[in-house]
């Protein structure tokens, strides 16, 4: 079955680094577009970055345009979230996505925490 594991949360300092990355399983991975959603305390769940199957194709959400970089591995099946700049606005369950067979699949997430 569809399986999204995401990896690389942790407690960042505000301006810090982190990369996050998703192992996917179950399917043609190269045959899909992946996403990076987040959820902060308290609010809603919120598109972050897509990238087409190849790679070719990224986009981004304007409050982390020029400073989150999504990138893929087909061959690792794996999608990567570089973040950097990081703000304590960005403290999220950072959560990876496809549309598969018709049904969005999810992570579990990765808990992505920026505080001093």
């Amino acid at each position: 079955q569809v399986q999204l594991v995401e990896s690389g949360g942790g407690l960042v300092q505000p301006g810090g680094s982190l990369r996050l990355s998703c192992s996917a399983s179950g399917f043609t991975f190269s045959s899909y577009s992946m996403n990076w959603y987040r959820q902060a305390p308290g609010k809603e769940r919120e598109f972050v970055a897509s990238i087409s199957n190849f790679g070719g194709l990224t986009n981004y959400a304007d409050s982390v345009k020029g400073r989150f970089t999504i990138s893929r591995d087909n061959a690792k099946k794996t999608v990567y979230l570089q973040m950097n700049s990081l703000k304590p606005d960005d403290t999220a369950v950072y959560y990876c996505n496809t549309y598969y067979s018709l049904i969005n699949r999810w992570g579990k997430g990765t808990l992505v925490t920026v505080s001093s």
